[in-house]
C-alpha cells in the first residue's frame, strides 16, 4: 500500500496511512498484521525538499508501525528517481505487510454475500475531499492537504473490526481507500453482482461522502438475523457507525435516484485500458 497523493501532501501523515491501510486490509481479511517491509522511491536526496520527505516519511512509517506492533524486517531505498524536465516523483514509499490468519475458518472477505443484507458504515463519515481521486481527476486540483487521518483512530477501529468478524455477525468487510465510499461500495458489489441502496448523510457535502478518501473507514454487511446482535456489540464497543442501506441484486440507489447497475460500472472497471485503446485507435 501506498497513496502517492497523500505522500507528497504531507509525508509524514502519507506515510503512516500507508502503514495503517496495509493493516486494515489485513484485518478485513482475519488476519493480524505481523510485520512489513518496504520500498521506498524517491528524487535527488542532495534536493532538501526531497530529503524533507524521505525524512518524515520514516516518521510517520516508524509511528504507524510502532502502533501497530509491525517491525519493519527489510526493504530498500531508491533515490535519484526524477528526470530533467519533470523533476521528482511523488514520494512512494511503498509498504508491504505480512498477516497472519490463525484460523482459516475466520477469514473474511469483501463481497456482498445477500440481497437485503444490511449495510454498515464503520467509523465516521467527513467533509473532506482532500488529495482524492475525484479532486484530482474530476475537480481537476491537483495540490491539496492529506485527507483527515487519525493513527489512534485507526488503530481502535481495527481493533473492534476484529471482535466483530471473530462474533461471526458480519458477512462482508472492506475497506474505504481509493476513490471513498462509492469505490469501496462497488468493489464489495461486484464480485456477487449484486447491488447497493443507500441514503447519503445530510450534514456532509454529498461528493465527500460518496468520494472523500477521508481514513478509518470500513464498510460490512450484515444478515438480518443478526442484526441486533451486531448492533448490540458495537454499542457495547462504543464504535462509531452509522446505517448505510441494504444489499440489491444489482440495481445502485442512492437517495432513491438510480445510479444504474453494477454491472455497467463493472465493465468499465474491467475494461479501461481496452475501451481507451479503442478509442485512440479511432
Amino acid at each position: 500500500d501506498c497513496n502517492a497523493r497523500y505522500v507528497n501532501a504531507d509525508p509524514e501523515v502519507g506515510c503512516a496511512i500507508a502503514v495503517s491501510e496495509a493493516a486494515r486490509n489485513i484485518v478485513c481479511s482475519g488476519g493480524e498484521p505481523s510485520a512489513i517491509t518496504n520500498c521506498l522511491n524517491f528524487g535527488n536526496p542532495y534536493n532538501t525538499d526531497v530529503y524533507w520527505q524521505f525524512v518524515n516519511a520514516i516518521k510517520g512509517m516508524g509511528e504507524a508501525c510502532s502502533k501497530f506492533h509491525t517491525p519493519v524486517t527489510g526493504g530498500n531505498v531508491s533515490f535519484y528517481n526524477q528526470s530533467s524536465d519533470d523533476g521528482p516523483v511523488f514520494p512512494t514509499p511503498t509498504i508491504g505487510m505480512l498477516g497472519v490468519l490463525d484460523d482459516f475458518n475466520n477469514r473474511m472477505t469483501l463481497d456482498f454475500k445477500n440481497v437485503g443484507d444490511a449495510i454498515y458504515l464503520l467509523g465516521e463519515s467527513r467533509n473532506d475531499i482532500s488529495s482524492s481521486e475525484y479532486l484530482r481527476h474530476i475537480l481537476r486540483f491537483e495540490k491539496s492537504s492529506a485527507p483527515y487521518f487519525d493513527l489512534n483512530e485507526d488503530f481502535q477501529l481495527q481493533t473492534d473490526l476484529k471482535k466483530l468478524i471473530g462474533s461471526k455477525l458480519i458477512n462482508s468487510a472492506h475497506d474505504c481507500a481509493d476513490g471513498g465510499l462509492f469505490v469501496a461500495l462497488l468493489e464489495s458489489s461486484m464480485p456477487q453482482g449484486l447491488g447497493f441502496d443507500i441514503s447519503s448523510d445530510g450534514e456532509i457535502r454529498k461528493d465527500a461522502f460518496l468520494f472523500g478518501e477521508s481514513q478509518s473507514r470500513v464498510v460490512v454487511s450484515v444478515n438480518e438475523k443478526d442484526e441486533d446482535a451486531f448492533l448490540n456489540l458495537l454499542t457495547t464497543l462504543g464504535t462509531e457507525f452509522s446505517k448505510l442501506g441494504t444489499v440489491t441484486n444489482g440495481n445502485i440507489l442512492i437517495d432513491y435516484e438510480d445510479f444504474g447497475t453494477t454491472k455497467h460500472y463493472q465493465n468499465n472497471y474491467d475494461n479501461a485500458i481496452q475501451n481507451i485503446l479503442n478509442s485512440n485507435n479511432h
